[in-house]
């Protein structure tokens, strides 16, 4: 909208709509490419999208020649029907390859400056080969991404998709949560103005713009680190006195390959803390049909014994019992008996990746009413009114979600300094503003 406008591309939607794709299942990836279509400057000259829907067979539903209009475009979206057969996924690419960005059909691949991108949707094993047909596509300029859904074969999916991987690789649960994907497509497109509206591209705290680029800055009292997007408060910090506790999700949805990357999220952030009997304790709770402590605060002296202890953890694999594991965190996580100790702020991070079989509502309300600060942390398909009924205020603050336990790592960047105690950053508050000041000089002398 306001913000930028979108490169003009040759969109192409390959859609999956196999018998294992159920019909209101096809509506909700019908609604993901109109949300994608909606955000995007079409016409002639601008992007054109074109629409391929496969099964055991191909067919073109939209060609990138159709001079249409974005009304009418989503019409025709809305109009597609399933083929429900088979999953000939490397037959869609090379159909895609062959005819979909051709000349013949609208394709604009002679000119250098637009861009061919193919976005790949599917739920499951493809019954032909992918690598060798994808990566024709790729080398003839297309760049591919790969959305998989539900029980969809990971290795397929990275054997379609460009690289990095990490960017083009997108995996949700259920296609009831496909939407979510929408905002990461709709940036994908867009030359933007000011980027920093677009998101806080890892500031910590600050983002700020500049003509097509941004950098980060740090609120009063605090400096920016030499990494370029963290601060670091002028006292205190990390360094404070805290007692933090997981919670964490062992229900069998995480699947035991993302559980893995759970354990490497609670590391990434106690590696941010300053672990002793006189700063930072962490303790650990896994939970699923029931309640499990890992190990309690104070146990472990030094971060190498706590991120061992971590690695080392067992996956329960059963239901979600959020409500319990809530309470459970209330009357015995931060009790004295389990190392918590008197006057010392008490954090907890809830890890889940779908809706609890349990009410949580007393327990999370007892829980920040103890006065304990509460993140939530959701994936998948997390519920986002759970996650915000777990969370302290202000919530915004206190809840992420993510549909992409591989992208967790960027959640827990942001944790790292939201977890902070601070202790006094307006000592050096007059220096701050006095060194922001003389950079400011200085890069005016510079211009």
């Amino acid at each position: 909208g306001t913000l930028g406008r979108t490169k003009p591309t040759d969109l192409v939607f390959i859609i999956d709509s196999s018998r294992s794709v159920r019909p209101h299942e096809f509506e909700k990836i019908k609604v993901f490419v109109s949300r994608v279509v909606e955000a995007l400057d079409v016409g002639p000259n601008a992007t054109r999208v074109g629409v391929v829907n496969y099964a055991s067979a191909v067919r073109s539903e939209v060609s990138l020649q159709s001079a249409q209009s974005k009304a009418a475009l989503l019409q025709a979206v809305r109009s597609i029907q399933p083929l429900s057969t088979g999953t000939m996924t490397g037959l869609a690419i090379q159909f895609a390859v062959s005819r979909a960005f051709s000349a013949a059909e609208g394709g604009r691949g002679s000119a250098p400056h637009f861009k061919k991108v193919a976005i790949v949707v599917t739920d499951g094993r493809p019954q032909d080969g992918v690598q060798d047909v994808s990566a024709r596509a790729r080398a003839a300029g297309i760049e591919i991404f790969a959305i998989g859904v539900g029980r969809v074969d990971m290795g397929t999916l990275r054997q379609m998709a460009s690289e990095p991987l990490d960017e083009h690789v997108d995996y949700v649960e259920s296609y009831s949560v496909i939407e979510k994907l929408t905002h990461k497509f709709q940036e994908a497109f867009c030359v933007v103005s000011d980027l920093c509206a677009t998101g806080d591209h890892d500031c910590e705290q600050v983002c700020v713009s500049t003509p097509g680029a941004y950098r980060c800055a740090c609120r009063d009292g605090f400096s920016l680190n030499s990494d370029g997007r963290t601060c670091t408060a002028c006292s205190g910090g990390l360094g404070s006195a805290l007692d933090l506790v997981f919670l964490i999700d062992g229900s069998k949805s995480v699947r035991p390959e993302n559980f893995e990357l759970v354990k490497k999220f609670i590391n990434q952030i106690v590696d941010s803390l300053e672990v002793s009997d006189k700063q930072a304790q962490v303790g650990l709770v896994q939970y699923s049909s029931s309640v499990r402590q890992e190990f309690p605060l104070g146990q472990f002296k030094n971060k190498k014994d706590i991120k061992a202890a971590v690695k080392k953890m067992s996956y329960m694999e059963k239901g979600t019992m959020t409500g319990q594991a809530l309470k459970y965190l209330v009357d015995s996580s931060f009790s004295a008996i389990n190392g918590a100790r008197p006057g010392v702020p008490k954090v907890g991070i809830v890890f889940t990746d779908g809706r609890s079989q349990d009410y949580i509502s007393d327990a999370a309300k007892k829980a920040k009413d103890a006065g304990f600060r509460m993140f939530a942390v959701g994936v998948g398909n997390a519920v986002e009114d759970e996650l915000r009924e777990i969370a302290s205020e202000p919530v915004a603050e206190h809840y992420f979600y993510t549909a992409d336990f591989r992208t967790i790592s960027k959640i827990g960047k942001k944790l790292q300094m939201k977890i902070c105690v601070e202790e006094d950053p307006c000592e050096c508050k007059s220096i701050m503003k006095f060194q922001a000041k003389v950079e400011d000089l200085i890069n005016s002398l510079q211009q």
